[in-house]
């Protein structure tokens, strides 16, 4: 890969003005830097002239050393980079990597203890870190705070969750800051494990916001290493946000030694929504790939036994209906099978079979092993065996069956949150899979963890996450996880970790309190900032009383459900649904099927956080490009223009549309399938039902013979 570096450094030793400014490549965001009274470092950012984010102070704060104030700027270097790199996978094939860089060096003259901040601004946001040098008058830190504002400049729109050191599986609030207080407080409850943050009113972040005069804003951090997950503290009376560092149960904050980078805290900022979701500064801020082989890193589709234990059949992860049992103790071939596990060889092999004959790539598998009578984590500390199955599952012939098939099995290891256990388990259980032909893992950290002083999102948990990944690298597995801290952009360090949950997910269509309509319009400005998520989509039967159950019905239409694989980005997509729900609808099946989970290209074409998406892919090395769009609860006319196609040819669009009388609520299943010819200059304009959408798969055109009769999109 070639780069266009062009450094420039600026040096001074003596005093410093008062404040420095840095701007963006293209000129539009300026930052400035200066020290407030009592030597209190601070910033500002203006996007176009005007401001965006107004004085805020900067700093860390410990029980060993106040890195807060007292400072005396000492140095100052200034560099510009322009170059490009290339993901192993995701929604663009090369990405561009376009920044000026100003980093300032601070030394409180008391103590001679030295701080570096450094500010990265792109053209669409910011990015800064702290950092500290090795220095002998500090070495080991205990983190009581960071103090790092981001001050608004009025009573934006809000797009949050409950700030929570354990889930973020809650749904979202959309209200002004003056007003999210008491909405949030009705969206606690979740699993029965939230941890609601202590000291006030707090947000997660990606936090997403709109201002009065039509600037967006999104704050979040990347590249999350060795440190606590960030909330923010919300000020909903003055619009000023603080950060608010995950804790473990003692209290602390991180547990630190020199030389330290802290995360990234990104900001950024457009005045066009689309802008935000073609954003890639968060994986710009993480470090290049740490792996030089990623040959064995593919993105997938998958099917598997996993629904079927949300729909209210009774089917269940467990073997047994004997509750004491107790993994590498218990014979569980004596134990009397409950007759509801699915997860067995006879029903997998239909999965097998089903996945082999439709081509996807794959079967998850949940259930498969000992431990699920054993209860839930953090009263129990060896909750699963990670090598041994249940009596019905047979793990040698299924891998040969698959095998025989062209079809992996993805393996899944739900800890119940033990994640010291885990840990204790991993290599045994990575050989495990390397033996048996697995070469991909679902993890799952459902309820209190153990070690049971920490929180999901504290430092140790995030140590944790990224330790299972690369452990995973030593055997070429790639890792799913869920119920894991929120994403950051790490997968462009390690792209083995190839998706996350860490959101309110499908499985959320079978609880009580359900998913609304508008959530699926929120995620990609929110939680897929970070890096993709496994929402598993693609649910054609949401009326679970077609079950037996008395639960609600799913949020939107079916063609919803397909054009979510487009506009809700993961390498890995499943067909969550039942098989036999995808036999009754073969027509609508056939896009899960086409659409690819690997990207040249993306165009985001329309876009409005909380009411609508519509995107545009290329497929990786292909002449095939694919097109979601989608609304909240509101029908709308989705202006899709065909402009992402070159120039010069004609193409034939399938178009899955919502049925004239479609309804998420009266009639989500009604859909119209039809073809058409489109060129790069024509425009669609597209009908949406309440909580509805469209998908659409193009492919070009090989002659003027195959286009008789289609309908011609000017």
């Amino acid at each position: 890969m070639k780069h266009s570096l062009f450094i420039a450094f600026f040096l001074c030793l003596g005093s410093f003005a008062s404040a420095q400014q840095l701007t963006s490549p293209d000129g539009n965001l300026s930052l400035e830097f200066m020290e407030q009274a009592d030597g209190v470092p601070a910033y500002r950012l203006d996007y176009k002239g005007k401001p965006v984010l107004t004085s805020g102070r900067l700093g860390l704060l410990t029980e060993e050393a106040d890195l807060t104030r007292g400072f005396k700027q000492t140095n100052l270097e200034r560099t510009s980079v322009d170059n490009y790199w290339n993901p192993v996978w995701g929604e663009y094939n090369r990405v561009r990597n376009h920044y000026n860089e100003m980093t300032v060096t601070l030394e409180q003259p008391e103590t001679g203890r030295i701080l570096n901040i450094r500010f990265r601004l792109f053209n669409d946001g910011l990015g800064f870190r702290y950092e500290l040098p090795l220095q002998r008058k500090m070495n080991y830190l205990t983190v009581k705070d960071e103090v790092t504002e981001f001050n608004l400049t009025g009573n934006h729109k809000a797009f949050c969750i409950p700030g929570d050191y354990d889930t973020n599986e809650f749904a979202y609030t959309t209200a002004p800051l003056s007003d999210i207080a008491v909405d949030m407080e009705k969206r606690i409850a979740k699993k029965s494990y939230e941890s609601k943050a202590e000291g006030g009113l707090t947000v997660q972040t990606p936090l997403m916001m709109k201002s009065e005069d039509g600037i967006y804003l999104n704050i979040h951090e990347a590249a999350l290493v060795d440190y606590a997950g960030m909330l923010l503290n919300v000020d909903d009376k003055q619009f000023k946000l603080s950060a608010h560092l995950t804790p473990d149960k003692l209290g602390k904050k991180g547990y630190l030694q020199l030389p330290v980078l802290s995360p990234w805290r990104t900001v950024i900022v457009s005045d066009d929504a689309r802008d935000i979701l073609a954003s890639q500064l968060i994986y710009n801020l993480n470090e290049p790939c740490q792996y030089e082989d990623t040959s064995w890193i593919r993105p997938m589709k998958f099917v598997g036994v996993w629904w079927e234990m949300f729909t209210g059949e009774g089917k269940t992860w467990a073997y047994s209906d004997f509750y004491q049992a107790k993994p590498g103790i218990t014979d569980y071939a004596k134990l009397k099978p409950n007759g509801h596990h699915p997860a067995n060889t006879a029903h997998v092999k239909e999965y097998i079979d089903f996945a082999a004959e439709n081509g996807f790539d794959a079967v998850l598998v949940e259930g498969w092993n000992e431990g699920w009578e054993n209860g839930g984590g953090y009263l129990k500390e060896r909750v699963f065996s990670f090598t041994k199955a249940y009596p019905d599952f047979d793990v040698e012939g299924l891998h040969r069956y698959a095998s025989s098939k062209g079809v992996k099995i993805i393996m899944h290891h739900e800890t119940y949150s033990t994640a010291s256990d885990y840990e204790r388990q991993l290599h045994d259980a990575f050989h495990f899979m390397v033996d048996n032909g697995y070469d991909a893992v679902k993890t799952g950290y459902v309820g209190r963890l153990i070690p049971r002083s920490e929180y999901h999102d504290s430092q140790w948990m995030v140590n944790h996450y990224l330790h299972v990944v690369k452990t995973a690298a030593d055997y070429k597995i790639m890792v799913n996880s869920h119920e894991a801290v929120r994403p950051t952009g790490v997968y462009r360090t390690y792209p083995n970790w190839i998706a996350q949950e860490s959101a309110r997910g499908t499985e959320f269509e079978s609880f009580n309190d359900g998913i609304r309509p508008d959530h699926t319009t929120i995620l990609p400005f929110t939680r897929l900032m970070g890096g993709p998520m496994d929402y598993t989509p693609g649910i054609f039967e949401g009326d679970l009383s077609t079950y037996g159950s008395n639960k609600r019905k799913r949020s939107s239409t079916l063609v919803k459900q397909l054009a979510l694989y487009v506009t809700i980005y993961s390498p890995i997509q499943m067909a969550a649904d039942l098989i036999e729900n995808y036999k009754r609808y073969p027509e609508p099946f056939q896009f899960i099927k086409d659409v690819a989970v690997d990207w040249d290209k993306t165009d985001i074409l329309e876009a409005e956080p909380g009411d609508y998406i519509t995107i545009a892919r290329k497929a990786k090395g292909k002449n095939e490009w694919f097109v979601g769009a989608i609304t909240d609860e509101n029908a709308r006319t989705a202006t899709i223009p065909f402009d992402f196609l070159p120039d010069g040819k004609k193409y034939i669009a399938t178009i899955y549309e919502d049925g004239k009388d479609a309804d998420w609520e009266k009639n989500p299943q009604s859909y119209h399938i039809f073809k058409a010819v489109v060129t790069n200059k024509s425009v669609l304009k597209q009908k949406l039902a309440r909580s509805g959408g469209a998908a659409i798969s193009i492919v070009e055109a090989t002659g003027e013979e195959g286009l008789r009769g289609l309908k011609k999109i000017k």
